[in-house]
């Protein structure tokens, strides 16, 4: 088991969520690298430690001894020259090569590494076999198929899937790891209770415009006045009482069949889809993205002021308000029906675990991408606790 006042590494740092996580088990950060100038201000900001070291540019020998490396680096795909001179030089000239030359030289005791769901199945398996297999090379214990987990699953109300990489050296002596993910419900979470919306006032700047809730208002009053209550496919208002035929068009097999099927949809609900259009004006006020919508709520909602409301280029995509999407580096940020504003960078700093006393970069958008890039703070901190706690 892992002492408690242990010290760690911070690697591919950005805001630092592996930090606050290592830091709320007892662990002292030694050492941290980034190189996104925003970034490294609100990682000095918070930490009051300079991460603005690009690890390409350290030596090992100079990275300060330490108990756990952590890592969130990025996804790339490897060589698959062969075996011949190893899986060192298999990685070598990617951003985890970084992390196996320092891994080589210090043979650090325990790494956590986090990176995208797609890492699984990066490049047909090979990614995640090299990673593997060079992390065993240097004698660490790890799973053989990569742990996935999201923040849901310990009760964060959002959607995130992502890869866990856990790993003990063999001088630890243990021989196995053995980690319990839970596996909580998104239907028994509740994003509209869960203390990630702020009381009190909010910045004017986050809420709809007054369009924006007109648009809303349409579809709102659409979904209310259709017969069917439940849309396996997103609705294309352009494409209400067309009939040019569009099967000699070229289109591909999933365009056609939501064409055919918005037609449908028209032919069921004539009647109020005729006096709907008429009533909006036909949606020539809106934009080609506002006239469609992408409901994913089933029956899960009465209303969209009920749900969680992106605009997206695909169209309004429209989901029950129990878990939030995943909060990526994020361009369409996410509206709360309930409150007709967007999701603040505070509520986004929640989603992700980090405490109140978080200092957020002061422009809007750096922190809503520092946000989307950052690891959640309770996940890494689970995910932690299960390796710290392995006995040999």
């Amino acid at each position: 088991m892992l002492k408690k006042n242990f010290k760690f590494i911070d690697l591919f740092c950005g805001i630092g969520g592996f930090h606050q996580a290592l830091q709320n088990l007892g662990g002292e950060c030694v050492f941290a690298s980034d190189i996104d100038k925003y970034a490294i201000e609100t990682y000095k900001e918070n930490y009051n430690l300079d991460s603005g070291i690009n690890i390409r540019d350290i030596k090992e020998e100079n990275i300060p001894t330490h108990d756990v490396l952590c890592a969130g680096f990025p996804c790339q795909a490897f060589s698959k020259a062969g075996m011949q001179k190893g899986f060192e030089d298999e990685t070598r000239g990617t951003l985890f090569f970084e992390i196996i030359r320092i891994l080589k030289y210090h043979k650090t005791p325990y790494i956590i590494l986090e990176n995208v769901r797609n890492l699984a199945s990066h490049d047909n398996g090979n990614t995640w076999n090299v990673i593997k297999n060079s992390l065993k090379e240097l004698g660490y214990i790890i799973t053989e198929t990569p742990i996935i987990v999201s923040p849901h699953q310990i009760g964060v109300p959002q959607i995130r899937e992502r890869v866990v990489i856990l790993g003990v050296h063999e001088s630890v002596g243990i021989k196995e790891i053995s980690v319990n993910v839970p596996n909580i419900d998104k239907n028994d979470i509740d994003f509209l209770s869960s203390n990630i919306l702020e009381h009190g006032e909010v910045d004017k700047k986050y809420y709809i415009s007054k369009h924006e809730e007109k648009v809303l208002n349409c579809w709102d009053e659409f979904i209310h006045g259709i017969k069917e209550k439940v849309l396996g496919f997103p609705i294309w208002s352009f494409e209400f009482s067309k009939d040019y035929d569009y099967s000699s068009l070229g289109y591909p097999k999933w365009k056609e069949n939501f064409i055919s099927r918005n037609r449908k949809l028209y032919e069921n609900n004539k009647d109020f889809i005729d006096s709907w259009l008429k009533k909006w004006n036909y949606l020539q006020d809106f934009t080609t993205t506002e006239q469609k919508l992408e409901w994913q709520c089933g029956a899960g909602c009465a209303s969209i002021w009920d749900a969680i409301i992106q605009f997206r280029p695909s169209g309004i995509r429209v989901k029950r308000p129990n878990v939030f999407p995943a909060l990526v580096a994020m361009v369409q940020i996410p509206i709360i029906g309930k409150v007709k504003r967007r999701l603040t960078p505070r509520e986004a700093a929640r989603l992700q675990s980090f405490p109140d006393s978080f200092i957020c970069n002061r422009n809007d958008h750096q922190a809503y991408k520092q946000f989307g890039n950052a690891v959640n703070v309770k996940v890494i901190e689970y995910m932690a606790k299960q390796l710290f706690k392995l006995k040999p």
